[in-house]
């Protein structure tokens, strides 16, 4: 693994692969053009964490126009380890923070960052940006600390605004989302344990969902960013592991334990 800090572009960006990569990503058309001089000048700087190289150089061309956004993208990183060195080396406002990452996804990011969090002077902030819409995956890092949770269908405009929402200390969700905290936060009671879900990855939980709501293996590895053969490797698995026969019992599966 390189050392993220070993590597900056012309504008002082730290990228913890040591690459730019060309554009791709989400439904990027060009730079949002939500104005960052126009609203007082504000500037907001911001790492993003995701383990697509792809999607990070997407979000980076649609947000990180600073003269018209007013994001500036200090650092990039790719697995948690990354992510942590990135974020304490920069010290952003803001973090885009993805739930699944290699080496014990945003959770561990959290937890590990928790100092910067509550530095009173100058603490990092997180807002998620998933293309999980599960309920205990928005519980999971909101419970860890983070501002808001944003789902990659997200307009780039909408991201800039969020992205300084939570700069300011709002908290920020996606539509549907809030509903699964206020939910979570009201009760006093932990979720209970469920040692089959326990037994799949968080790769693994993201396919599911998506075969359960019945997505072709192509439209799935299209979403995450995977293989259709990886894809296949990985409904494989959780077939092994629930001890499930085909995807329609998957499915009723998944649906009795409302991760649909």
């Amino acid at each position: 693994m390189s050392d993220p800090t070993d590597t900056t572009d012309a504008n002082g960006t730290t990228d913890a692969n040591g690459t730019n990569g060309a554009a791709e990503a989400g439904e990027a058309g060009g730079p949002a053009q939500t104005p960052g001089d126009g609203a007082g000048g504000r500037r907001v700087r911001v790492v993003l964490v995701d383990d697509h190289r792809m999607f990070r150089t997407g979000v980076q061309a649609e947000i990180g126009q600073t003269e018209q956004t007013g994001v500036e993208v200090v650092g990039e990183a790719a697995d948690v380890d990354q992510a942590v060195t990135v974020i304490t080396a920069t010290r952003p406002e803001v973090v885009l923070l993805d739930v699944h990452l290699p080496g014990g996804g945003g959770v561990e990011v959290l937890r590990r960052c928790a100092p910067l969090m509550a530095d009173a002077e100058r603490p990092v902030r997180f807002l998620a940006l998933s293309v999980s819409d599960a309920a205990e995956d928005v519980i999971g890092v909101i419970r860890g600390g983070a501002r808001g949770y944003v789902t990659k269908t997200i307009t780039g405009a909408d991201l800039v605004n969020s992205i300084f929402r939570v700069q300011e200390g709002d908290a920020v969700f996606s539509p549907r989302l809030a509903g699964f905290v206020l939910d979570a936060f009201a009760s006093t009671d932990a979720p209970p344990v469920d040692e089959d879900l326990d037994r799949l990855t968080q790769r693994e939980r993201e396919v599911l969902r998506l075969i359960a709501r019945g997505y072709a293996y192509k439209e799935i590895a299209k979403q995450l960013f995977i293989s259709v053969k990886t894809v296949e490797s990985h409904v494989s698995a959780v077939l092994r592991k629930l001890q499930l026969s085909n995807r329609h019992e998957l499915t009723r599966w998944a649906t009795a334990r409302r991760l649909v």
